[in-house]
């Protein structure tokens, strides 16, 4: 099913993004006041459970990848992840769950249905992604998996975070919205990449 991913004209924007991106070299440790700002983001934002992400994702294994245009819907602990382009299975590929379970569409032999969707993704697409954790981190918080490396830009937000063997890159934010919230996010763990630019967010 991985020899099934190619990458595609699917995925120039994210190569664009990628290659155009003014990296943000500012990694400073953070002193008392920003580390409590970034406590009382996290705070507020730990009570935000409903939203919806719109943008486009890249991803790669180090050998696969491509691209498509991201939906994601939190609505409490249900969630829906919707992705139009081959960036996963070739097809368009959706994702749906809760605490009862997760159900897969978009890969071949599906529906496939699991007790989280960290299961399905390794069994359908060999893929180990944290998705659990990735719900905070696109939020810009430190997900509660463990301990957590931060080291923050000149706007006093998170540059660099660090946790559970990933590396997520902040790139850009969106400072007018209040709370701020991240628009270009890099995650790395060797030999996964996942490349994200948030188009819009939808807080309720």
């Amino acid at each position: 099913m991985r020899r099934a991913w190619r990458w595609s004209i699917a995925a120039l924007p994210l190569l664009l993004l990628v290659a155009c991106a003014p990296r943000q070299l500012v990694r400073l440790p953070g002193n008392a006041a920003m580390l409590a700002q970034q406590q009382a983001r996290e705070k507020q934002l730990a009570a935000v459970t409903h939203w919806t992400l719109r943008g486009r994702l890249g991803v790669s294994d180090g050998h696969h990848g491509g691209s498509g245009s991201l939906t994601w819907t939190q609505d409490g602990d249900r969630y829906a992840f919707e992705l139009q382009g081959p960036a996963l299975s070739g097809v368009d590929f959706r994702l749906v769950g809760g605490p009862d379970g997760a159900t897969l569409n978009g890969v071949r032999g599906g529906p496939l249905h699991g007790p989280d969707a960290e299961t399905l993704m390794q069994a359908a697409l060999g893929w180990t992604v944290p998705l659990r954790d990735l719900r905070a981190w696109v939020l810009g918080l430190r997900a509660d998996s463990g301990p957590a490396s931060l080291r923050f830009g000149d706007n006093h937000l998170p540059s660099l975070l660090q946790q559970d063997g990933w590396t997520v890159d902040y790139r850009a934010w969106d400072s007018q919205r209040q709370p701020p919230l991240p628009t270009t996010i890099f995650a790395s763990k060797p030999p996964y990449k996942v490349r994200l630019a948030v188009e819009s967010w939808s807080i309720r």
